[in-house]
């Protein structure tokens, strides 16, 4: 069940879920209140935010990535950054949070992706105060910090939505798993709620394939392809858009676009990596399908949760034990079946809305409590403004602490 609030409620906000006349579960369920509408400014202690949310106490993502940086100099990076990363090309922006206001100046000439990283700074400011914090997000696809952890000169810590094994960018939930999570309810694209409740025919009914749809954005795609036409009973892949291999397209076919709760009529998905990791991963992994997974250097937030063999079936990085891995399932229907429940379990627990706002302040503290010395407004920077909601009242009821009580 979701819900999404578009008035405040003060106090005793009622939910009732019914099938028929009759009431489920424990419903009618009574929130206290109060309970505030997602444009509600109205910021709470951080500590009262996260036993809220049951924040866990630890994310090993976290603390891996902060491993290399013990200390963070706030003027090595004022330095460094805009000469190495904010050319012509660069997509990266430079985020001050003072008082909980958020300024911001772009370095480069591919920043529109910045609404992304502004809707969920400017949600996470109106629900708990954050830390002043002086940062730096990369809006590419691929992570941009590559010296070594011991090397001379030192790495810096970017944020980026991508990791990889020979990088040292800090990572956050994905663009699209965060918007996802923030327009649920009010968006027509899929998210990771919607998922849930459109998996396709039942396990016995799917389709006993492996499948893929996707853009040519790695050649392994292309070779899924050749695979699906040399084994039509084991596999059914198409390209769905040419624009890297375009000289492919007259030997491969062009398939037709396909509803994405449609894969899941299939018992098998591929998630083989675009030109990073595959976005598409957390949503294949909410379905009740099993996920065959290409071994890959890249990787999101969630990853180090998973386990090969028990929330998915890894597959060689040339894809050539994936036939044979098809064939597995097939013969191991059982166990497949236990693979894909306990991968969709754990996808669950991982992705749900409070988690991914519970990983994003964490690794904002984290990052605040390294700094060396205080960030500033930088020359060139503006405000982030909140969106104006002048339909619902919003009466925050709440004692904004003090800053000296953070």
């Amino acid at each position: 069940m979701r819900y999404r609030m578009y008035e405040t409620a003060n106090e005793g906000l009622k939910i009732e879920v019914l099938y028929g006349d009759e009431h489920v579960a424990q419903s009618p369920y009574i929130l206290k209140g109060p309970v505030y509408h997602e444009y509600c400014e109205c910021p709470e202690n951080p500590q009262a935010w996260q036993k809220t949310l049951s924040c866990p106490t630890k994310e090993p993502q976290i603390t891996k990535d902060f491993a290399s940086f013990p200390s963070i100099n706030l003027q090595q990076m004022l330095n460094e950054v805009p000469k190495r990363f904010g050319d012509e090309r660069g997509a990266v922006v430079h985020y001050t949070i003072v008082n909980n206001h958020i300024y911001r100046r772009s370095l480069g000439k591919y920043t529109d992706f910045k609404m992304f990283s502004d809707e969920i700074l400017l949600s996470l400011t109106r629900k708990v105060l954050l830390p002043d914090l002086e940062f730096y997000v990369n809006l590419g696809d691929w992570p941009l910090e590559h010296r070594k952890v011991n090397g001379t000169p030192s790495p810096i810590p970017i944020i980026s939505w991508c990791g990889s094994l020979d990088s040292r960018d800090i990572v956050l939930p994905t663009y699209d798993i965060t918007h996802s999570t923030l327009e649920a309810m009010r968006g027509v694209t899929n998210d990771l709620l919607s998922i849930q409740g459109n998996t396709g025919p039942s396990w016995i009914n799917k389709t006993e394939r492996a499948f893929f749809r996707g853009r040519d954005s790695r050649e392994e795609r292309l070779q899924l392809v050749q695979l699906s036409k040399k084994n039509p009973q084991l596999l059914d892949a198409g390209i769905t858009g040419y624009f890297f291999f375009q000289e492919k397209e007259k030997e491969l076919g062009k398939a037709k676009l396909m509803g994405f709760f449609d894969f899941f009529k299939y018992k098998y998905q591929v998630n083989v990596d675009g030109t990073v990791a595959a976005y598409r991963y957390p949503y294949l992994m909410l379905g009740d399908s099993l996920v065959l997974k290409q071994d890959s250097p890249y990787y999101e937030h969630f990853y180090t949760a998973l386990e090969p063999w028990k929330h998915y079936v890894p597959i060689k990085r040339n894809l050539g034990d994936l036939l044979e891995k098809v064939k597995w399932a097939k013969e191991n229907d059982e166990e497949a079946k236990k693979i894909a429940k306990e991968g969709q379990l754990m996808a669950r627990d991982l992705l749900q809305p409070h988690r991914l706002y519970c990983y994003y302040y964490q690794v904002l503290q984290k990052y605040a409590e390294r700094q060396s010395s205080k960030p500033e407004v930088r020359d060139g920077m503006e405000l982030v403004p909140q969106p104006e909601d002048s339909t619902a009242i919003c009466q925050c009821h709440r004692e904004k602490p003090s800053r000296e009580e953070l």
